[in-house]
């Protein structure tokens, strides 16, 4: 199971066409649009990559369109002209994606511009280009003469009035306080991504892949819906939990907060809107609902150096793309229920880094908002995360029937720690861990992603086999301060 966060750049859409100024226009014909299995069609061509994890600690230790310049005259029945061809953005995006193929301005060496968005470790590396497309306007223009029909006009929109409890009316509210975050190391390397507004000192909650680039001495900036920009800098940054928190220099008086509401506390079916900066076109927002709570996933970044991070997340079929990382997902009440963070894509073939990023199927995974809150507090109070711990080493290998404890632990270290949680609990290597509580263990992963639900302190039921037989312990969380 792997993970991939690899942005590009989006050029700006082509412009419309102008309007004739003495001949009617006919209606603009419409633009076409494109089309958890690996196998599934898809149009925009992807990258990914294969799983093959080793083992690790239970708490691992380690050139837009060009605008016409005036409207000739009619030409008969040749007007309006075919709409301009649509771009596929991002490179590779010729073959099944949207319109005709279009190449995108060169990067500047050794830089990385995009969206970001960690994918399921569950699937391939996702990296494929963006599909886009665009439609124009075609104005009529009244002669004053007669043509025997009438029409009723709706009443002005700005008479109409939307119930705080509808979509419009919670992304109206929820806009103001969600930023977009533009991260740039010092190579030049970086992306976009999202972040909400938590207090009102100027903390921003995030992912801790969309800020990382920028957190050794970059560049940090978040834009507010209205248009307005800050510069940041990184607070603290959970690199297991993919969490980060960001400060404003210079924060307005007048920020608003969203209201966290509560994870535990989610069902299954609730409705769910996100918010963010998909491909870079920030204040998008899409709704779904709670497909599913407690699913397993890591992810990465998709760098060389990266390191996993895990979660019991809440899936949503709420549309998530690259560049929603950080970002919202509210409830039907307009509450924080969690950090948008990672995608499964149905991309297939390539490897790391290749023609772009793969979209939204439909299957997006945020972290829950009680475990980013309990983060986010540590993270301001001291500048970085505090992870429990059972201390022992689990393989991160698939079909273990549970979270089997290895034989030998990271750099040739004891699996399991002595005089630690586990060792006092009397685990020994090759048991095998099926249960944390009432919560099944099927993987290693899993097993960090529940302990990391936790705080260090906390007092676990694990149930585990040795032998062919089952056994059942209590265990008391260690901690482990800090990314290591």
């Amino acid at each position: 199971m792997s993970t991939e966060n690899e942005g590009t750049e989006v050029p700006p859409a082509p412009s419309a066409p102008p309007v004739p100024v003495d001949a009617p226009a006919a209606p603009a014909p419409a633009p076409q649009g494109a089309g958890h299995d690996p196998a599934s069609q898809q149009t925009q061509p992807a990258d990914h990559g294969a799983p093959g994890a080793p083992a690790a600690s239970a708490a691992p230790s380690g050139p837009a369109s060009g605008v016409p310049g005036a409207a000739g005259p009619a030409h008969g029945g040749d007007w309006p002209p075919p709409p301009p061809a649509m771009p596929a953005y991002g490179s590779g995006g010729g073959g099944g994606g949207w319109g005709a193929s279009y190449q995108p301005p060169q990067p500047k060496p050794g830089g990385r511009r995009g969206g970001l968005l960690a994918g399921v470790i569950a699937a391939a590396l996702i990296a494929g280009a963006a599909g886009g497309g665009v439609g124009y306007w075609a104005a009529e223009r009244g002669d004053g003469s007669s043509t025997g029909s009438t029409t009723v006009s709706a009443s002005n929109p700005a008479d109409l009035k939307r119930d705080k409890g509808t979509v419009a009316g919670i992304a109206a509210k929820a806009l103001p306080s969600t930023v977009t975050i533009e991260a740039e190391g010092n190579s030049g390397e970086g992306g976009t991504g999202t972040g909400f507004v938590y207090d009102k000192q100027g903390h921003i909650l995030t992912n801790n892949h969309v800020v990382a680039e920028a957190a050794d001495g970059g560049k940090l900036s978040a834009t507010f819906s209205n248009g307005k920009k800050y510069d940041a800098e990184v607070i603290g940054k959970a690199q297991g939990y993919d969490v980060a928190v960001i400060k404003l220099k210079n924060a307005p008086d007048d920020l608003k907060p969203l209201t966290l509401g509560n994870s535990d506390q989610v069902a299954v079916g609730d409705s769910t809107i996100a918010i963010g900066a998909p491909f870079g076109l920030s204040n998008t927002v899409t709704t779904g609902i709670v497909s599913a709570k407690d699913r397993p996933v890591a992810s990465s970044d998709g760098s060389g150096t990266s390191k996993a991070s895990y979660m019991s997340a809440l899936q949503t079929d709420a549309s998530i793309n690259p560049g929603n990382s950080g970002g919202p997902l509210l409830d039907g009440n307009g509450n924080v229920i969690g950090i948008n963070s990672a995608i499964q894509s149905a991309s297939s073939g390539g490897g790391m880094g290749g023609s772009g990023q793969s979209g939204s199927i439909g299957l997006g995974f945020a972290i829950p908002i009680n475990q980013a809150k309990m983060v986010a507090q540590q993270l301001i109070k001291t500048g970085q995360p505090v992870y429990p711990v059972i201390g022992a080493s689990v393989s991160l290998e698939e079909g273990t029937g549970g979270a089997k404890i290895t034989q030998q632990g990271v750099g040739g270290a004891d699996s399991v720690t002595p005089n630690g949680p586990a060792d006092k609990a009397g685990l020994k290597p090759g048991d095998v861990i099926t249960k944390l509580d009432d919560q099944p263990i099927d993987s290693g992963p899993t097993l960090i992603g529940q302990i990391w639900t936790h705080k260090p302190g906390d007092s676990v039921k694990l149930t585990y086999t040795r032998d062919g037989k089952e056994h059942t312990v209590d265990v008391t969380l260690g901690e482990r301060k800090g990314d290591s």
